[in-house]
């Protein structure tokens, strides 16, 4: 099974167990000195264990101006060696791999916490999404930057790491001085080819020197800057130039190629959105290895071994790259060989890694995991105590709150038995996986159900206990997670009418809607996907929201993937409206700013104004037993990693 996937791979001298490679993700899991922390080394020994060929480690700073974040690991000074060393020797405990990638954020970095410093770049060109100050280097900082580069893969060296990898991808500073749309100069770092790629050259010959020819080195590259995506379309890197420097770059002794694409201002091809399918790339990666003969790293949304093992098959990469599919399942690799595919919890895409990471240095919290809890935490939350003794824990509520809590009480040996008042696994999940390109939900549906199947867990649906029911079981705990209810405001005049539905009308199927004039309210996610859903039926779909901006408090990526679908079929949004009445004939808004109130003709109105919690029962249940948790939604509406949150933690502390 997978001979591909499961054959051994060979990077210049180093040799790994398979074509498996957690390819590099901030996790913000460092020490606040920029040491190793003994999360990051629990961390990536997790998944060294679980069976991955080949690790790449977060991109580590090499100039201490040159910060990605403040719980980064760094490679700028002696001390960190230590660190790094026993990093390696986790990694090599469980007979993985492991190779540091080295960076400087250059204009993509943030000046507060780089010394409230302007952000070195080759050019004074300013990222348009972190729009922090910009300087454009001097020769001598050029040349004082490439000894950095060099200084730090001696260090990873000299800690026993098994290579180095050179992040010249995503925007990042090499790749800014390789991008002619980030690189103006016109001196002998910029210009022509030979010259944008001058500083990346440097780095390499001096790495090769320093560490010897027979230390493996990576380079990573973005091949497309996919800059078409945000009006210009003659912009910066395209493969064929791409294929220019791959070749340049073996020439000059480099032992792998990883391959990416995209920098911040296209930033959704690097770290991809739910609607982006496994393999969606692969052509970038296969149009290099066709142009050199060193191995190639590829990363396209990878989830299934069977599809990785494919594109190995077909001669498409020789390796297959994922960060966020081992950041949710460590154990990935070996569920592959083991043949437990359908054990394997996939990751759904949600972003919520890269949402906590980007705001990591306000919560003071490491990147998160909306599926895995464990992420980051694997030396906290790893003592599953089997004290459960077979006791009854009831469960109400078969959502991602009780059915998290379902498994880790199984592994406990509690006995939990699940009501469940609908006829199907998964809660709220059962319309987030409705509207289009969200079939991902899926996996994380199959995967809880998978779980549940396999430790013989007891459902019962169509099935709301009543207190006396519950009493008949004696159990030792009941565990609240019936979810939460759409907000239906009884101050909008005319919202009982029969043309106002809510999202779950339409997501349930309940509802089904074409050729008419809809309007949805609100534009959190689900709203701007249920007018997706209405949309690609045939409605006239308009959006209002009462916030200044369509999408309020939505992570930014994720905002600009549905209002990218929601284009072509022309929604019309409306911000700084606020829902007013709903008539007969007419549905009135207030434009909130001008105050003016706007008159419009619909044939419905679907409102997603948000969620409450469904507090049924629970004053009744928690006066008939002592033990009562409240989970997920019914606790609290929320994400995703809310919900799965609760459940793990009222089960893992039971």
């Amino acid at each position: 099974m997978f001979d591909g996937l499961l054959s051994k791979g060979k990077i210049g001298t180093m040799e790994t167990r398979n074509r498996i490679v957690m390819t590099a993700m901030g996790n913000a899991l460092a020490n606040n000195d920029g040491t190793v922390s003994q999360r990051d080394i629990n961390f990536y020994g997790a998944r060294a264990k679980g069976g991955v060929g080949l690790i790449i480690t977060e991109c580590t700073i090499v100039d201490e101006r040159g910060k990605g974040n403040t719980k980064q690991i760094c490679v700028y000074d002696d001390r960190f060696i230590p660190g790094l060393k026993a990093l390696a020797e986790e990694v090599h405990k469980y007979d993985g791999k492991i190779v540091v990638q080295i960076y400087h954020p250059g204009r993509q970095g943030i000046s507060a916490i780089n010394g409230n410093l302007p952000m070195m770049a080759p050019s004074d060109v300013e990222c348009k999404v972190v729009r922090q100050p910009v300087q454009a280097m001097s020769i001598q900082q050029i040349e004082e930057m490439v000894n950095k580069f060099v200084d730090a893969a001696v260090r990873i060296k000299n800690a026993g790491i098994d290579g180095v990898e050179v992040h010249g991808a995503h925007g990042y500073l090499i790749n800014q001085f390789l991008s002619p749309y980030t690189n103006k100069r016109t001196d002998k770092y910029g210009g022509n080819l030979e010259n944008r790629m001058r500083f990346l050259e440097e780095i390499v010959v001096g790495i090769k020197e320093k560490c010897g020819k027979d230390f493996p080195l990576l380079v990573r590259l973005s091949v497309d800057e996919f800059l078409e995506m945000v009006g210009l379309p003659n912009e910066g890197l395209h493969i064929d130039e791409s294929v220019k420097i791959a070749k340049r770059l073996e020439e000059l002794g480099v032992d792998a190629l990883d391959i990416s694409c995209g920098i911040y201002e296209t930033m959704n091809v690097a770290w991809e959105p739910s609607s982006y399918e496994q393999g969606w790339k692969v052509h970038l990666a296969e149009t290099i290895k066709k142009s050199v003969n060193i191995p190639v790293i590829g990363v396209s949304v990878y989830r299934d071994p069977e599809f990785a093992n494919r594109m190995i098959e077909e001669g498409k990469i020789d390796f297959v790259g994922s960060a966020r599919q081992h950041f949710a399942d460590p154990e990935w690799a070996n569920k592959a060989k083991e043949g437990k595919l359908d054990e394997i919890r996939k990751c759904i895409s949600c972003l919520y890694c890269m949402e906590s990471l980007m705001s990591a240095d306000i919560t003071g919290a490491s990147a998160q995991c909306s599926i895995n809890i464990q992420s980051g935490r694997e030396g906290e939350l790893n003592d599953f105590k089997e004290d459960g003794a077979k006791r009854v824990v009831a469960i109400i509520g078969a959502g991602p709150a009780g059915l998290e809590a379902a498994r880790i009480l199984a592994k406990r040996r509690f006995k939990p038995l699940i009501f469940e008042k609908s006829d199907k696994l998964g809660g709220q999940l059962q319309f987030a996986n409705k509207p289009p390109k969200k079939e991902k939900i899926n996996w994380l549906i199959d995967y809880l159900k998978t779980q549940i199947e396999k430790a013989g867990i007891e459902v019962r649906y169509n099935t709301a206990p009543t207190v006396e029911i519950l009493k008949k079981l004696n159990p030792y705990a009941i565990f609240l997670a019936q979810g939460s209810n759409p907000i239906m405001p009884k101050s909008i005049r005319g919202i009982d009418r029969k043309n106002v539905l809510v999202a779950e009308d339409i997501l349930s199927g309940k509802v089904r809607l074409n050729g008419k004039k809809v309007a949805v309210v609100g534009s959190g996610m689900t709203g701007l996907e249920t007018a997706h859903y209405l949309a690609v039926d045939g409605n006239d779909v308009s959006v209002f929201e009462m916030a200044d901006e369509i999408g309020p408090g939505l992570f930014f990526q994720n905002l600009i993937d549905i209002l990218g679908h929601l284009g072509p079929f022309k929604v019309k949004l409306y911000p700084k409206h606020k829902l007013v009445e709903i008539g007969e004939d007419k549905v009135i808004f207030e434009n909130t700013e001008t105050k003016e109130n706007i008159y419009q003709v619909f044939d419905y109105v679907v409102l997603s104004l948000g969620r409450t919690p469904n507090t049924e029962l629970i004053d009744e249940i928690k006066a008939a037993f002592d033990n009562v948790v409240v989970l997920g939604d019914a606790k609290q509406a929320g994400k995703i990693r809310n919900a799965m949150e609760s459940g793990f933690m009222a089960a893992y502390n039971l």
